[in-house]
């Protein structure tokens, strides 16, 4: 009887000791919750890549294999790779496997971490990059964008051989085309990568940087130091065909073919309605 009664104050204590730790171990758990829930309400959450599907290593990424993920400011790492970094992991080869849901680590990159591109990497070799000033109806109203291609034009005022001009004092205006399909690898500071992360940008610029041949950058160059002003006229994208020849044009020549430009627009006018 004795040792019964023994068995039963010890499967009691055993009990009580299991209540009692349960109880403790959930009142940490709810510490841990509430610290946690703390923490993520104090957190902002950002946008990381992730895998929508596991890939196998060396696979080149591509955008239907990729989704994002959110993630609390607190736990993310130099390594997370961030949603406005897509075009710089899109075409790369995974160096290991991952799985579905996983995020996106550079690590898990063949080169690991890129440096961040700038406009250096756009410019082809042989070319150069040079920034002319122009804004506004310089720049067809601010309607030029990057990847466009232009003609640029100047407006001098050039010394009259003949000692006189409609500009007076020695020198006559003279208009020039100074460089002919030129693309446009940027507006201001926006470039055709910028705008594609941050959307189409609305604010205005006062330069135009273009891809020009070593010796075609000399002559914007001088061109900007002359005592006049650059205009840019824009193609269509499909439109490379080239001028031989083109005139400078003066108010003698404005005064003296006017008459044929004009005839020679409505001839082409109303071929281009016939063949319709």
């Amino acid at each position: 009887m004795k040792q019964k009664a023994l068995l039963v104050v010890s499967v009691a204590a055993g009990l009580l000791a299991a209540i009692l730790a349960r109880a403790w171990f959930d009142s940490r758990n709810r510490e841990v919750e509430a610290m946690k829930d703390k923490i993520r309400r104090s957190q902002s959450v950002v946008r990381v890549i992730a895998f929508r599907r596991p890939l196998p290593a060396g696979t080149q990424i591509r955008t239907d294999d990729l989704g994002d993920l959110p993630l609390l400011e607190g736990y993310l790492t130099p390594d997370h790779v961030q949603v406005e970094d897509l075009n710089r992991v899109l075409g790369r080869r995974l160096a290991a496997s991952v799985a579905a849901g996983a995020p996106l680590l550079w690590t898990y990159l063949d080169g690991g971490r890129e440096s961040p591109r700038g406009l250096a990497d756009d410019v082809r070799t042989g070319m150069r990059a040079v920034s002319i000033p122009v804004s506004g109806a310089a720049a067809v109203s601010g309607l030029v964008r990057p990847n466009d291609h232009v003609d640029v034009l100047g407006t001098f005022a050039l010394p009259d051989e003949n000692g006189g001009g409609a500009a007076g004092g020695g020198e006559k205006l003279v208009t020039m085309t100074v460089l002919q399909n030129a693309t446009v690898v940027a507006t201001g500071s926006d470039t055709a990568r910028s705008r594609a992360l941050r959307g189409s940008s609305d604010s205005g610029y006062s330069t135009v940087t273009i891809l020009a041949t070593p010796r075609e950058a000399e002559v914007l160059v001088f061109a900007q130091q002359m005592r006049g002003r650059l205009f840019l006229t824009l193609r269509n994208p499909g439109d490379v065909q080239y001028e031989n020849d083109l005139p400078r044009v003066d108010f003698s020549k404005i005064e003296s073919e006017l008459g044929s430009l004009n005839e020679l627009r409505q001839s082409n006018l109303r071929r281009t309605g016939a063949s319709r």
